[in-house]
């Protein structure tokens, strides 16, 4: 249960964060937009702290606003894109997305109404909470996550590699006509092919 202060934080900490994340789809112009997202990503942090994810609220600052937000922020202005153009040949495509929208809202009514806890899950809720005052949320989650959720785990890692590997992958593409440093040519050059004379005519480079 949440004192008077903390009650204070969270609900300011919540409408911040509702008020900024409807800022972001009605803002027009896309840096604002990047800016809001950021602040909507602040007050999450406020929330997890006032509930004791301390972790969770570091890697949302660090992962999200620090890593991801900035280089949307980059992006968005280094490109120079003319947004209002791109906005008014979208709006052939806004039936679409409310159709779409309209399929994942019936999905997620069809799912969140017939979920039930399991029979064996019942008796779990009269359990006393063990004491975690001694030990931290970081600890507790790995905990979980490298006990129970292990093999998750090492699957979404190797995901990552995947991705890792074919985004190197795209980019060492052998473009014609690009000089390219080749290290096994250099270091297997001898004395006899390492110089080359010419004979340079006058007005003329090399």
């Amino acid at each position: 249960m949440l004192s008077g202060l903390e009650a204070a934080f969270f609900y300011l900490f919540a409408f911040v964060a509702v008020a900024s994340a409807f800022m972001v789809i009605s803002s027009r112009n896309p840096v604002h937009s990047v800016l809001f997202l950021i602040l909507t990503f602040f007050n999450a942090a406020g929330l997890f702290m006032l509930t004791g994810a301390e972790f969770l609220a570091m890697i949302l600052l660090v992962v999200y606003v620090g890593a991801v937000m900035v280089l949307f922020l980059f992006v968005v202005m280094m490109l120079d894109v003319d947004f209002a153009e791109m906005k008014e040949g979208a709006l052939q495509y806004a039936p679409i997305g409310a159709l779409v929208g309209l399929i994942l809202a019936a999905e997620l009514i069809v799912v969140l109404g017939g979920y039930t806890f399991a029979p064996q899950l019942a008796s779990t809720v009269s359990k006393p909470i063990p004491d975690l005052a001694a030990r931290s949320n970081t600890a507790a989650l790995g905990d979980i996550l490298y006990t129970d959720y292990l093999y998750y785990f090492q699957i979404s890692g190797l995901i990552l590699l995947v991705a890792m590997i074919g985004a190197i992958v795209l980019t060492l593409r052998h473009k014609e006509g690009v000089k390219r440093q080749s290290i096994a040519a250099q270091v297997g050059r001898t004395p006899a092919t390492g110089m080359e004379i010419r004979k340079v005519k006058s007005g003329e480079g090399v």
